[in-house]
């Protein structure tokens, strides 16, 4: 359901060939319930204290990576190759702002998002 027209970069193959096999892969995403924040992957649904919360298609992608990968310092750079893909060219404090309105929208569940200056961020909760 894709091509690449010659002549293509490498990352530009391995661009496409990692879209496509985040677009298949049926069932690798799993659901994750953290700090009274519960994420359902297939649903694209996030509830926070049992409400649900309204999210751009970015900010679940990025919360999601996050609580993935949480209690781990995760910088910008990661993050916008994780979440924006290869595809994106521009400045990497679009990751901040994506930050802001995601804490905004988690509420007090938006503590759980830490700052860690000059490094990235990271997704900090016990449970």
């Amino acid at each position: 359901d894709d091509y690449v027209s010659k002549p293509f970069s490498s990352s530009v193959l391995v661009a496409r060939i990692q879209t496509l096999l985040r677009r298949t892969a049926v069932g690798s995403k799993e659901n994750l319930e953290l700090g009274g924040i519960v994420l359902r992957y297939r649903e694209r649904l996030v509830t926070v204290n049992g409400e649900r919360v309204l999210m751009t298609p970015k900010e679940f992608d990025l919360l999601y990576y996050l609580m993935q990968n949480k209690n781990l310092v995760l910088t910008r750079d990661q993050i916008l190759s994780t979440v924006w893909n290869a595809d994106y060219f521009g400045d990497d404090r679009t990751v901040d702002t994506h930050i802001k309105c995601l804490r905004a929208k988690l509420g007090e569940c938006g503590r759980y998002i830490v700052t860690l200056r000059k490094v990235g961020y990271k997704f900090e909760c016990q449970a």
